[in-house]
């Protein structure tokens, strides 16, 4: 309970714009951000880009689509009643170029506002070597989002070497962010082939110096939907708490996904039946009970200084 309520003191008063995708049923996008983040004392207001029934993973699925015209009508009405003032914007998947663009005014707009404003970005382009957004988002991403983001969480959607990956990193590093984590890569890990390898890069003071860490995280044989915005709310979270100690950011962010993960799949297992293999509804994330691990994870996965 100490350790809780100092927390929150840390994250007092403390707000993110989160303008991420919505589910109806499940957690995804905002659902799967919002949550952890109030729990950890964050004030937390959300455009949801899209509004589903259920993630596009299931057999069916409807809903609406935010434009960017939408989007800048709600952003007005934030800022006519003087309420845009914002510590954190946090973004996610983004399906239009003409809302990632809007998106990105925005953000600029607040850093004006607040030039300590830090800006997290997980840009979903793709996985498994394929895109999940239509190219003409590239430019848009490598111009515009990626020199205004402070913090970016890029997974690794191709298969790339050790050294180009940290090239990779320090070329990021050049055009804006601070901070690199690449959330998931295809590289070998000394534990052997049933660990992913995450791999994370923070300036010091500024510099082109960069602290540089490697995670082995286990693998588990299923497919889960909005692990990727739990991890990118995270670690929004534990280096507002940590801003200068990225190793221990990145345990406490993939120690909470190594919880809510293990608590999901046995879930998901024991309500499937033997040698039944779980629905996407058996696998939403079992977000609420964990919600003991988000505000106090014990570490499960240690980060290696490199």
């Amino acid at each position: 309970a100490i350790l809780t309520d100092w927390v929150n003191f840390k994250f007092m008063d403390c707000r993110v714009l989160s303008v991420q995708s919505h589910v109806v049923r499940g957690y995804v996008g905002n659902k799967s951000a919002s949550f952890p983040l109030q729990v950890l004392g964050f004030e937390v207001d959300t455009i949801n880009s899209v509004q589903f029934s259920n993630h596009t993973g299931y057999e069916h699925w409807k809903g609406q689509v935010l434009t960017a015209d939408e989007l800048h009508v709600l952003y007005e009405g934030i800022k006519l009643n003087n309420v845009n003032q914002y510590d954190y914007v946090l973004t996610g998947y983004t399906r239009d170029d003409s809302f990632l663009d809007m998106v990105v005014d925005i953000v600029q707009e607040l850093k004006r506002a607040n030039p300590n404003l830090v800006y997290v970005c997980d840009p979903v382009l793709g996985d498994n070597g394929a895109m999940y957004v239509p190219e003409n988002l590239l430019p848009i991403y490598r111009c515009k989002v990626v020199p205004a983001a402070d913090i970016i969480t890029p997974n690794q959607f191709e298969k790339l070497k050790m050294l180009v990956v940290f090239q990779v990193m320090n070329l990021l590093h050049s055009m804006g962010p601070d901070t690199v984590v690449i959330t998931s890569s295809d590289l070998p890990s000394p534990l052997g082939d049933q660990y992913l390898v995450a791999l994370g890069s923070q300036k010091r003071d500024g510099t082109m110096v960069t602290q540089q860490i490697r995670m082995d995280i286990p693998r588990v044989d299923a497919v889960f939907v909005g692990t990727g915005d739990l991890f990118a709310a995270m670690l929004l979270a534990w280096t507002h708490l940590h801003p200068d100690n990225l190793k221990m950011a990145c345990e406490k962010t993939v120690s909470v996904l190594c919880h809510v993960i293990k608590r999901t799949i046995t879930y998901a297992k024991e309500v499937a039946g033997p040698n039944r293999r779980p629905s996407p509804a058996q696998l939403e994330l079992r977000m609420v009970q964990s919600k003991a691990d988000i505000e106090d994870p014990a570490i499960v996965v240690n980060a290696v200084v490199l």
